[in-house]
């Protein structure tokens, strides 16, 4: 197994806010090595959504077809390689296969190839405020933020690709949605730790309103029980940690307060993952758990800027993990730093984190899929 290959993501939405697939940025200095590692990584392929499957800087020639790509994969072909006669090859393998082709970085006037069939073109809109005449349809890159992804949509996108919605923006930072949102985030983080029942309820009693409201949903939901939960006390006998986990992440849209409020959650939980698996014999339990946390927490303070103790005074958070969302130290921060890492195009930051903490770049990559694949497996389980 290769250890130079290094893979980071970012999620598609479509223009509902919804996220309809994810983009996975394969970083190695061969196609070779590149499937090398997603070979190694079937065992775990997110399949909920659509896959995009870039090899960012690197040209995609038909050695890439020895990959056996999952059937909800699609594989990106940038403009610049269209000439090349290996990626042409390619092109051809892929469409004999009845593999999707997402084109990326296409400009105006781009000339294609006949055969050339895209299901989705991405477009650097730092480049190009609008799709034109892209074929298949036109995804939106290189978003500064929310009031960007809206006009992307009025230019005639079909959706973006990137974390856009996470830009910290001083002038509208909403700390009342910062923190209902933490309630609910701390709520996920309960019942996937299986926490003591009075933590949880001790959590509800400070918010009656919402208490009764995820009782009312309960009971209405349609679970096979003969009696009415009374409270969630109840909802844990009767239903359990997992099946009330996964119910919950099924109803984050219609009980939070902003309408990016699913892909928040699949990011936070993400990170959430990604830290507890990363860090491996690091950490024991409880430390896992605390690195669970402080991912699902982080997105906080990527939204409205520095995460202030006051801001989520009421939820009691374990002060390392307090120290590391506010104060970026901790024996925490530093695998906050990795999770973020992985969310961006360029994998710099990620090799030389990933060299200061001395984690293998296989294991990185692994933690990634898996958790991608865990939260969307959650996210989905209740449709």
């Amino acid at each position: 197994m290769t250890s130079t290959v290094l893979i980071t993501r970012e999620p598609i939405i479509n223009r509902n806010q919804a996220i309809t697939a994810n983009r996975l940025v394969v970083h190695a200095t061969n196609v070779a090595d590149a499937v090398e590692t997603l070979d190694s990584l079937a065992d775990i392929w997110p399949r909920h959504y659509a896959v995009f499957v870039s090899l960012a800087r690197l040209v995609p020639t038909p050695e890439l077809m020895r990959w056996q790509a999952p059937n909800n994969t699609m594989i990106e072909v940038p403009v610049q390689a269209l000439d090349h006669p290996h990626t042409r090859q390619l092109i051809d393998h892929l469409i004999a296969q009845d593999i999707g082709i997402c084109l990326s970085w296409y400009r105006e006037n781009t000339r294609l190839p006949a055969e050339l069939n895209c299901r989705f073109t991405l477009v650097d809109i730092r480049k190009d405020m609008n799709p034109h005449d892209a074929p298949g349809i036109p995804i939106a890159w290189g978003l500064q933020d929310e009031d960007a992804f809206q006009q992307a949509i009025e230019n005639g996108f079909g959706g973006a690709s990137g974390l856009f919605f996470l830009r910290y923006d001083p002038d509208n930072a909403d700390f009342d949605l910062a923190y209902n949102y933490a309630k609910i985030v701390y709520l996920v983080t309960l019942l996937h730790n299986q926490a003591d029942i009075r933590d949880i309820e001790c959590l509800l009693q400070q918010d009656v309103a919402l208490a009764w409201y995820l009782l009312r949903r309960i009971n209405s939901y349609g679970f096979d029980i003969d009696e009415e939960i009374r409270s969630f006390r109840d909802a844990v006998n009767v239903l359990g940690y997992q099946q009330l986990s996964q119910w919950l992440h099924s109803q984050i849209a219609t009980i939070s307060f902003t309408d990016t409020a699913a892909v928040f959650m699949q990011t936070a939980l993400a990170r959430g993952h990604f830290m507890e698996e990363i860090a491996g014999d690091r950490f024991d339990e409880e430390g896992r758990k605390k690195l669970f946390i402080t991912g699902s927490f982080s997105l906080l303070s990527d939204r409205i800027g520095a995460l202030t103790r006051s801001a989520i005074a009421n939820i009691p958070l374990p002060e390392d993990v307090l120290e590391a969302l506010a104060d970026g130290k901790g024996p925490y921060a530093p695998y906050l730093k990795l999770a973020r890492a992985c969310e961006q195009f360029s994998p710099t930051v990620l090799q030389q984190q990933a060299n200061e903490l001395g984690i293998p770049y296989q294991s990185i990559n692994r933690a990634l899929i898996n958790a991608l694949e865990t939260v969307d497996a959650l996210q989905s389980s209740q449709r």
